[in-house]
C-alpha cells in the first residue's frame, strides 16, 4: 500500500478515528497493537520490581486513606521518635562544643589567606579570637564543653559530638531550609515529614509531627522549614504555641454526638468531591485534619497539661523561672508528646532575626550568654527525664543550628562573629547513639571541616538510620523521579551508632 494511498485513506475516514481507537489503516492497527503489548510487558516488569507498591503510600493519601498509620521500619532500630533542638541563628561551635585551644596562640593574627570563604553580608573582618568562655571536661569521657552549657556538660557521656559538619549556604534563610529539608531550595519535605512518611505515628489521636517555635518568632524562611513540600499535606508539622495553651479551641460548641454527625456528613461530601477529582492530596489532608482534630479533643489537653507534673519535675526543667520558663515548658511538652507516641518534635530556640536568635554579630558573650542560659538547664533536664523514664534509648535527641561562626571577630576588637557554613558542630544523644564520643574535626582554627567531614546529607542519613529507615530506600515518587531526603548523596555515620 503506497504512502499516498494511506494518506488519502486516513484523510477520508477522519471522522471514524474518533470512533475507533486504532483508526482504519492496517499500519495504525499493527503499530498500536504492538505498543499495547509492550505496555503490558512493561507493567508486568514494573510490578515484579515493586514499582507500584513503592508508590502506594503516595496514592493512599490522595484517596483519603490514613497516611499516618504506623509503618514497618526498614530494619530494627532503638529510636522510635526524634526531638530536634534547633538553635535558630547559628551558634558558635568554637565557643560551645568545638574546643580549639590553638586559637589562643593565634589571637590577634588574621586567618591565613588560603582559607577561602564568602564574607556573609560583607561585614568587617577582624583578628582570630579565642573562645569567650572556658572549656572544661565533662563526665568520664572528658569531652570538652564550654561554660555556656555547664548543665549539658554533666551529660557529656551521653553525647556524640559531630565536630566536622558543613552545609551549602551562609545565609540564614536558605541554610535553615537546607538543615530542615536537605536543600537550599524551597518546596521539599522536611526531615520530620520524611520520618512520619516512612514510619507513620503510633498515636492516631495526636499529630505525628509537632513544631514549637520561639515566642520571639519563627525562622525567617518560615513554613517551608516544617512543611511537607511535594508530599501530601498530612505529613507537615503541626504548630504548637510556645507560650500559654499550646493548642487553642480544643473544646467545640457542639456535644460529642452532634459533632460526630457533622463531621461524618462533611467527610461524605468532601469524599464525593475527591472521588470526582482524584489525586487531590490537599483535600484528602483536610479530611484527615478534621478527623485528627476531633480525636485530639480527647487526648491533646491531657498531653500538654503540665499541671500533671510534680513540682520537682517542673523545677528541674526551670518552668516558672526566668530565663528558662519558655524553653523548659517546651522541652517538657516534647517529653510528654514522645511519651505518647508522637514521632517527631522540633523545638526552636531563638526567633525572628539577629540578636533575638543565636546570630551573634554584636557580641558572642552577650548573645550566647543570654540564649545559653535559656536552654542549658531545660536540655539537661530533658536528658535526665528521658533517661529516668526509660525513654532515652528510644528517643533520639538532635541539637544544632543552621551553621556555625567564624574564628575571627567582626572588625578590630569587635566581640561578634560572622556566619560559618564551612565547619560547625551538631550533637546527638539517646536513640542508639554512642555516648561520650567525638567524631570529625575542623582545622586548627575551627574554620572548616577537615577530618571525617559530615555534610547535612550525611547527618540526615544518620538520623533516618537511627529511626530504622534506609535513606536510599525511603523515596517518594514525584514528577517522574524517585525523590529522597538526601537526593543522590549521604553516608550514614556508623562510628557514632552504638
Amino acid at each position: 500500500m503506497s504512502t499516498k494511498h494511506l494518506r488519502s485513506e486516513s484523510d477520508s475516514h477522519a471522522p471514524a478515528r474518533r470512533l475507533f481507537p486504532c483508526g482504519l489503516s492496517r499500519r495504525e492497527f499493527v503499530w498500536e497493537m504492538g505498543a499495547g503489548f509492550t505496555g503490558l510487558a512493561l507493567a508486568a516488569l514494573l510490578g515484579e520490581d515493586g514499582f507500584f507498591a513503592r508508590h502506594a503510600r503516595a496514592n493512599e493519601a490522595a484517596r483519603g486513606l490514613n497516611p499516618l498509620a504506623p509503618q514497618a521500619s526498614h530494619f530494627m532500630a532503638q529510636a522510635k521518635s526524634c526531638i530536634f533542638l534547633m538553635m535558630n541563628g547559628g551558634p558558635s561551635h568554637i565557643d560551645t562544643f568545638d574546643y580549639k585551644p590553638s586559637l589562643a596562640r593565634y589571637a590577634g593574627k588574621t586567618l591565613p589567606p588560603d582559607k577561602e570563604f564568602t564574607n556573609s553580608g560583607g561585614r568587617k573582618m577582624g583578628f582570630l579570637t579565642p573562645a569567650w568562655r572556658k572549656f572544661r571536661p565533662g563526665g568520664e569521657s572528658g569531652l570538652m564543653i564550654s561554660d555556656y552549657f555547664p548543665r549539658v556538660r554533666e551529660h557529656a557521656d551521653k553525647l556524640a559530638l559531630i565536630r566536622s559538619c558543613h552545609t551549602d549556604s551562609h545565609a540564614h534563610g536558605s541554610a535553615l531550609v537546607a538543615m530542615n529539608t536537605g536543600s537550599t531550595f524551597i518546596g521539599r519535605p522536611s526531615l520530620g515529614s520524611w520520618a512520619v512518611y516512612g514510619l507513620g505515628t503510633a498515636n492516631q489521636n495526636l499529630p505525628g509531627y509537632v513544631t514549637i517555635m520561639d515566642k520571639r518568632g519563627g525562622p525567617i524562611s518560615g513554613q517551608p522549614n516544617w512543611g511537607s513540600g511535594f508530599m501530601p499535606a498530612s505529613y507537615q508539622g503541626t504548630l504548637f504555641r510556645p507560650v500559654g495553651e499550646p493548642l487553642l479551641d480544643l473544646r467545640g460548641p457542639l456535644d460529642g454526638k452532634s459533632q460526630r454527625e457533622q463531621l461524618d456528613l462533611l467527610a461524605q461530601l468532601n469524599q464525593q468531591h475527591l472521588d470526582a477529582r482524584p489525586g487531590g492530596s490537599e483535600l484528602a489532608a483536610r479530611i484527615q485534619s478534621y478527623e485528627l482534630a476531633y480525636r485530639m479533643q480527647a487526648e491533646a489537653p491531657e498531653a500538654v497539661d503540665l499541671g500533671q507534673e510534680d513540682q520537682a519535675t517542673l523545677d528541674m526543667y526551670g518552668v516558672g523561672s526566668d530565663p528558662t520558663d519558655e524553653f523548659g515548658r517546651n522541652c517538657l511538652v516534647a517529653r510528654r508528646l514522645v511519651e505518647r507516641g508522637v514521632r517527631f518534635v522540633q523545638l526552636y530556640s531563638g526567633g525572628g532575626h539577629l540578636e533575638d536568635t543565636w546570630d551573634a554579630h554584636e557580641s558572642v558573650e552577650k548573645n550566647h550568654g543570654r540564649h545559653g542560659a535559656e536552654v542549658d538547664q531545660p536540655i539537661a533536664a530533658l536528658l535526665t527525664d528521658l533517661e529516668r523514664r526509660g525513654l532515652l534509648d528510644s528517643t533520639l535527641i538532635l541539637w544544632g543550628g543552621e551553621f556555625g561562626r567564624m574564628p575571627f571577630a567582626e572588625g578590630e576588637g569587635a566581640p561578634g562573629r560572622n556566619h560559618n557554613p564551612y565547619g560547625f558542630t551538631m550533637w546527638m544523644a539517646g536513640g542508639g547513639v554512642k555516648g561520650g564520643v567525638s567524631y570529625g574535626e575542623t582545622d586548627e582554627f575551627g574554620f572548616a571541616a577537615e577530618v571525617n567531614k559530615v555534610h547535612l546529607h550525611d547527618l540526615h542519613a544518620t538520623v533516618l538510620a537511627l529511626l530504622g529507615l534506609d535513606h536510599e530506600e525511603l523515596t517518594y515518587f514525584h514528577q517522574g523521579r524517585e525523590e529522597r531526603l538526601t537526593d543522590v548523596f549521604g553516608n550514614v555515620i556508623h562510628d557514632i551508632i552504638a
